[in-house]
Parts: C-alpha cells; structure tokens; sequence
C-alpha cells in the first residue's frame, strides 16, 4: 500500500479518535455507557497496523511509523490524565467535602497553651484539611499541564503526518 494512503488513513482514524475523545470529556459516566472505550481500542489497534504497514519493507518508511508511535505514546497519555482529571472532578476539591464528624477548627485565641483534646482535635483536622487541599490542587494542575501537553504534541505530529501525506 502506497505511503500517501496509509497516511490519509492514519489521519482519518486520528480525526475519528478526537472524536471519541471529546465524547469522553463530556462525561465520564457516559463515556462508559456509550461504548466508546470499545471503538477507541479499535481505532488504537488499527493505527498499530498501519504502522506495521510503514514499516513493513515494501513501504520502508520507519520515520513515518515512529511518529504515528509518538501520537499512539501521547494519546495513551491524554486518555490517562484525562481519566485522572475526571477521577479528580469526581471527588471534588477536600474544602468542599462533608466533614463526617462534623468538627470545626478551634479559633488560634482559643487555642492558648492549654487547650482541650477537643480543640485540640479540630486544630489537626483543620491542618489535615489543608494539606489535602494542597494535594488535590498540585494533583489538579499536574493533571492539566500533562494533558495540555500531550495535546500540543499530538497536534504536532499529526501536523507533520499531514505535511508528510500532502508532499510531491
């Protein structure tokens, strides 16, 4: 198969994929009733073959099949931070979680040298809240930064597969 076809139809299958990813955006939960996991593997599957058809020596083209294998790298990357953000959103900021007990945070004036295991108590508590706090946030922006690069990779090299194809 000529390289220009297997390149067009790397690029379909990679417009179809967007696709399905944006369907996995729009809600988790959808996502996995809608069986789009599914067609996303095979999509997956059938970029692995046209790899191997670039590959293959009637075609010879390894530069082309190590950047369909970069898109295929970033895209598992995508799919993971994007599960993680959703993972995130599901859980939900710990500010903003129900307390289980209830405790509140004793005020610092009421908290002079003696205070109450009570008081006590919610002083941790409220310590506890704020580093989990600052955990989800760092986990957040992590989350975002991979998935926007991953993204502006992918938009890379289906920038040069496209180059590639429209050449000669």
């Amino acid at each position: 198969m000529a390289e220009k076809e297997l390149l067009r139809r790397f690029l379909e299958i990679q417009e179809r994929r967007a696709t399905i990813y944006t369907e996995l955006q729009r809600g988790f939960a959808d996502y996995l009733r809608s069986n789009a996991e599914l067609a996303y593997k095979e999509l997956c599957g059938r970029v692995l073959e046209i790899e191997a058809a670039l590959r293959d020596p009637a075609c010879s083209r390894e530069d082309l099949a190590v950047l369909l294998q970069a898109v295929q790298s970033h895209e598992k990357k995508k799919l993971q931070m994007t599960a993680t953000l959703q993972i995130l959103k599901r859980a939900g900021h710990p500010s903003e979680r129900q307390a289980t007990d209830q405790r509140r945070v004793a005020p610092p004036e009421a908290c002079n040298l003696c205070c109450t295991p009570a008081e006590l108590d919610g002083a941790i508590s409220g310590l506890e809240e704020c580093q989990a706090e600052a955990e989800y946030l760092a986990a957040h922006k992590e989350a975002v930064t991979s998935l926007q690069e991953a993204v502006l990779a992918i938009n890379e090299l289906v920038e040069t597969v496209r180059s590639e194809r429209d050449e000669e």
